[in-house]
């Protein structure tokens, strides 16, 4: 059986204010993995999707710096604004040409957001869906309790009580077995819910798409988002109102 790779793809567009902090959450995560798993190879790809303020000039630092990144594990794709669903195909393409790239059934990609912190085990999370034979895992998100006023973190704890987020798709917290990407056709070229729909088109065919809400990944609770109808929208639109 040949050996198992894992790759994060993480579409990123003017994100200088939490870059660093989702790359050095990426860095524990990898660091973890090679303990839990350590035959399985990992890489990251960055698509960097238009940016004009200094987020490149972060990435490259952290590159340098980071000893888990000077290992050559993260890599920078570049591209004019295309939106969040083509950034993600673009950096889900370099990394399936990569050489040493895995069997399509041993090769999985693992999607976040620059705005986000995964967890220290989320990796082997996903490497585990792997190795128990999923096609998709669809995982949760939380936002940053320090970016949203208490009475709004208030109404968002009321109404997600535990397993309240089972249902719910993000793309900052989704694995995908590189043969199912390519069964699915990949993310459609849209500029939101390009998760959402890689989703119904798995659960369409009949895939084995698991859903989890442990180890959630920790993303922005800014209300004005990259995407016009993502996350961001999301909360603005429901827990918004905090008076």
């Amino acid at each position: 059986m040949s050996a198992a790779r894992v790759d994060v793809v993480v579409p990123v567009h003017d994100e200088e204010g939490t870059m660093r902090a989702a790359l050095d959450a990426l860095a524990a995560a990898v660091t973890t993995l090679r303990t839990a798993h350590p035959s399985v190879r990992s890489g990251v790809t960055l698509v960097l999707d238009g940016c004009t303020d200094g987020t490149a000039g972060i990435v490259e630092a952290t590159r340098q710096t980071d000893p888990v990144w000077r290992t050559g594990r993260l890599r920078v794709q570049t591209s004019s604004r295309v939106g969040v669903g083509r950034a993600r195909a673009i950096g889900t393409a370099h990394a399936r040409a990569l050489p040493r790239t895995a069997a399509p059934d041993r090769h999985w990609f693992a999607h976040t957001d620059a705005n986000s912190r995964v967890h220290p085990d989320w990796l082997v999370q996903q490497v585990d869906a792997l190795l128990a034979g999923a096609h998709l895992l669809v995982g949760a998100v939380v936002p940053d309790p320090d970016d949203l006023d208490p009475a709004v973190l208030d109404r968002w704890r009321a109404a997600h009580p535990p397993g309240a987020t089972l249902g719910h798709v993000h793309g900052a917290n989704l694995g995908v077995r590189a043969d199912a990407d390519i069964a699915l056709g990949g993310f459609d070229p849209v500029p939101e819910h390009e998760d959402v729909r890689l989703v119904e088109r798995a659960r369409a065919l009949g895939l084995d798409v698991r859903a989890t809400t442990e180890l959630p990944v920790v993303t922005s609770g800014r209300f004005a988002g990259r995407p016009p109808g993502g996350y961001a929208e999301h909360l603005r639109r429901t827990y918004g109102d905090a008076g």
